[in-house]
């Protein structure tokens, strides 16, 4: 059973940074087709942070697209999500999610195609 945990959240100013890490047990993150994150504030829908393939390759959305970037760790089986320039629209909780299998038809950005979700970890931005 894939099980993900979310850490690094927090409290910062505007203009500030956040690396969010996703840690992933029952699975290598090697084994794992794709990781993504993705973003929810409250009264809003969630959207799409970004998203990394077992390969390495990372695909951006567009709400955050030149501020953070997206990072495999294999030795603690994680993926990383740095986040910098933060503003207070990025306040949310964010939360990691995996695929482990390949389909022709996989979006990365879209949340609808992962399988697995963690808990979350709630990121603040005051200005």
């Amino acid at each position: 059973q894939v099980q993900l945990v979310e850490s690094g959240g927090g409290s910062v100013m505007a203009g500030g940074s956040l690396s969010l890490s996703c840690a992933a047990s029952g699975v290598t993150i090697g084994n794992l087709y794709y990781m993504g994150w993705f973003r929810q504030a409250p009264g809003k829908e969630r959207e799409a942070v970004g998203a990394m393939s077992r390969l390495g390759r990372a695909t951006y959305g567009h709400a955050m697209k030149d501020r953070v970037t997206i990072s495999q760790d294999l030795g603690k089986s994680s993926l990383v999500l740095q986040m910098d320039n933060l503003k207070p629209e990025d306040s949310a909780m964010y939360f990691c999610a995996a695929e482990r299998s390949y389909s022709l038809s996989f979006n990365p950005l879209d949340g609808d195609h992962y399988d697995y979700w963690g808990q979350g970890t709630q990121v603040a931005v005051s200005s």
